[in-house]
């Protein structure tokens, strides 16, 4: 994982913070990527709700290692939040700890031709002002050791 928090920001719109989705929004603070799991079946749940949907357990907030692989993307080049420079990725990103879990999130540090399915991404954060939390939008990046995803899947 990354734990890198970009200084160079753009302006986005961040969703109210809530009893369940803050951790997921303000745990960028420690440089790490919080997902909900359930202890109960052990089953990471993204986006985060109240109750696991498989046995209906207790969801708590847990880091998880930043690591991904892009599994479907696309380039925007049309202008929907002018704060966003142009083009961009919006990517559906899986995360190493469980076989579909997965994140939509932009892919940054690269040239957005270059991203391609199967490609191995890490965390990094933006960090964002609010007038309730300071908010950190986890956004991912190509692996900086260049790795093909080989971390076991819980």
């Amino acid at each position: 994982m990354s734990g890198d928090i970009s200084s160079t920001a753009p302006g986005r719109i961040i969703p109210a913070l809530g009893e369940h989705n803050r951790p997921f929004w303000t745990g960028g603070a420690d440089g790490r990527l919080h997902i909900a799991h359930c202890d109960s079946c052990d089953r990471w749940v993204h986006p985060p709700t109240r109750d696991c949907p498989d046995c209906d357990g207790d969801l708590v907030a847990r880091p998880v290692s930043g690591l991904g692989t892009v599994n479907t993307f696309t380039v925007n080049r049309h202008p929907f939040n002018p704060a966003v420079p142009l083009p961009y990725v919006v990517a559906l990103v899986e995360l190493v700890e469980q076989e579909g879990l997965r994140i939509v999130t932009n892919i940054v540090d690269c040239e957005p031709d270059s991203v391609v399915v199967g490609m191995p991404v890490e965390v990094q954060f933006e960090g964002q002002a609010t007038e309730q939390d300071p908010v950190f939008v986890p956004v991912f990046a190509p692996r900086r050791d260049g790795a093909a995803e080989t971390a076991a899947r819980s």
